[in-house]
């Protein structure tokens, strides 16, 4: 198996972070990979925002917890789990050594006067900026890092927004705590190749012709 195929299938999703100081350098490095991910148009709409200070951490882990908070209030989730969970939650994001936050614009993207294609368009972005998100994890890994990657932000962008004071056209999408690991995952379930993939024309499963 090639270099590049082994780390693909031994990256892990790591929740457990030693507090151990990361260099900055690695974490530019690591975002270099994502810079050169693939995107629509080549419009990189990608925007990061690295948080390392432990104030700024707190400060945006408790933010978005007191957000969970009304939608599990809503949802009529009892008080004790709803203390423990919003705990937990911003022990994790404060406690990690570094916050990476990953935003959309669609600053560079093309504009349709149509609704249909302009929502095309924006998935376009999404789908970008989760590319960039990807090559991040891998680097990362390669670099010796743990990651994980949170979609937190999608629950509470006006929030992250104004905590972290980003302009308005730049669009959270996914929080990555990222240390030292202090664990090693197991491998997660993934499903056969012949339930996930479909040859000539749609419906043939890859099971089928086998």
């Amino acid at each position: 198996m090639s270099e590049l195929l082994s780390l693909i299938k031994t990256r892990r999703s790591v929740r457990k972070l030693k507090d151990r100081a990361v260099p900055l350098s690695s974490i530019l490095e690591a975002l270099d990979a994502a810079r050169w991910a693939p995107s629509a148009h080549n419009a990189q709409p990608w925007r990061f925002v690295v948080l390392a200070e432990a104030e700024a951490k707190k400060r945006l882990a408790e933010a978005m917890a007191e957000a969970w908070r009304r939608d599990l209030e809503g949802d009529g989730v009892p008080e004790e789990e709803v203390e423990a969970l919003v705990g937990e939650s911003v022990r994790r994001f404060s406690s990690a050594p570094v916050l990476v936050l990953a935003c959309m614009t669609m600053e560079d993207m093309d504009s349709y006067p149509d609704e249909r294609r302009q929502r095309a368009e924006r998935t376009m972005a999404i789908q970008s900026v989760a590319a960039s998100v990807q090559n991040f994890l891998l680097a990362a890994s390669a670099l010796g890092l743990g990651a994980c990657w949170y979609c937190a932000p999608l629950f509470c962008p006006d929030v992250v927004r104004e905590v972290l004071g980003i302009p308005e056209g730049v669009e959270p999408q996914a929080l990555i705590a990222v240390g030292y690991p202090n664990e090693e995952p197991e491998p997660p379930p993934r499903k056969p190749l012949e339930e996930v993939v479909y040859l000539e024309r749609w419906g043939r499963a890859l099971g089928e012709v086998r």
